[in-house]
């Protein structure tokens, strides 16, 4: 069942003004063989404006072969300034209890369904770890199963509405001019309490689109109100840095499944679908490398310093394996 697309929301569920087509699936990479295994759930990053394939098939891949059945998630994201709200809130609420329903059928066990963000999929992550019991599905069969995750990996996590906010996801999130109430709820720092699972966060110090503090703010609620949690923090290393492997460095992603919604997006600005220019859509492509092309993002001066902030950043998976292998009682792993 590895490569297996499953759509998250049936016809009538599911409606976004800017899906143009697009309903939130996952890509599954679950092993060959009968054994029952820990879920893992992966949520990459993009500002709630896209979902990154740097953080999709990359991680997947390191917690296959770690022994995890794996989803990976492209949930709802707002290129054209359409407010997302609680959209891909419920998007991973439903995913959960879409693995957790079928956990048979996938080999899963679901008292050991992990979770990974990155970025604003730390955030959506996170958002579901604080919120969950807030989070009802319109179908009576799903919503009876329970959303709540065993473990959460929050990688670089986008945290908090307030000083030390990432704008950019908070504007795809909530608009130009949030309402105060959903900022605040959004701000997840301030809703940890002893329900929220236990959780893994790491970032580094130097990251420059997501500050530090996210991290901090959110350990520091974990610890007040009684979280198991753990919290490493890096001493150097830019945003975005995924697996911190070679393939990540020279952009070895894999297939973009996770752009879908953006290369549905790219169709309907060029069929006259959109406000913008029908022109837009090739730039739209271009910007996403959905034409075909490669972009050369760093030279190689650049490259050599990224290698040398991987040397420790990389420990970030050893580190979450083991910590996951107590946390949620691997014994075999």
């Amino acid at each position: 069942m590895t490569g297996e697309k499953i759509r998250i929301w049936e016809v009538g569920e599911y409606s976004y003004p800017g899906a143009y087509g697009f309903v939130p699936f996952m890509v599954s990479y679950i092993h060959d063989d009968d054994e029952i295994r820990p879920g893992m759930l992966i949520a990459p990053g993009g500002a709630y404006r896209y979902a990154s394939p740097s953080e999709a098939h990359l991680p997947a891949m390191q917690f296959y072969r770690g022994g995890y059945n794996v989803f990976v998630l492209a949930y709802t994201v707002n290129y054209l300034n359409k407010p997302l709200k609680l959209q891909p809130l419920h998007d991973i609420a439903r995913a959960v209890r879409i693995v957790r329903k079928n956990c048979k059928k996938y080999h899963i066990d679901p008292q050991k369904l992990a979770m990974c963000g990155f970025s604003a999929g730390g955030h959506l992550c996170a958002s579901l770890c604080v919120h969950h019991k807030d989070i009802h599905d319109p179908d009576a069969a799903y919503d009876e199963v329970a959303v709540r995750p065993n473990a959460a990996l929050l990688c670089y996590p986008v945290i908090t509405s307030g000083e030390y906010a990432n704008q950019e996801s908070f504007r795809a999130l909530l608009g130009e001019n949030p309402d105060p109430e959903e900022l605040e709820y959004m701000s997840l720092e301030k809703h940890v309490n002893g329900d929220v699972p236990p959780c893994f966060i790491w970032q580094t110090v130097t990251d420059a689109s997501v500050p530090v503090e996210n991290s901090y703010l959110f350990a520091g609620a974990c610890k007040e109100a009684g979280v198991p949690y753990a919290h490493h923090v890096f001493s150097r290393g830019r945003h975005g840095m995924s697996v911190a492997t070679e393939e990540w460095l020279e952009r070895d992603f894999g297939q973009p499944y996770t752009l879908e919604q953006i290369r549905l997006l790219a169709e309907a600005v060029r069929a006259g679908k959109t406000s913008l220019p029908s022109e837009a859509a090739e730039e739209i492509l271009r910007e996403h490398e959905l034409d075909g092309s490669k972009k050369e993002k760093w030279s190689a001066a650049e490259k050599e310093q990224i290698r040398n902030d991987m040397y420790e950043v990389t420990n970030w998976r050893e580190l979450a394996k083991r910590w996951l292998a107590r946390t949620l009682d691997l014994s075999t792993l």
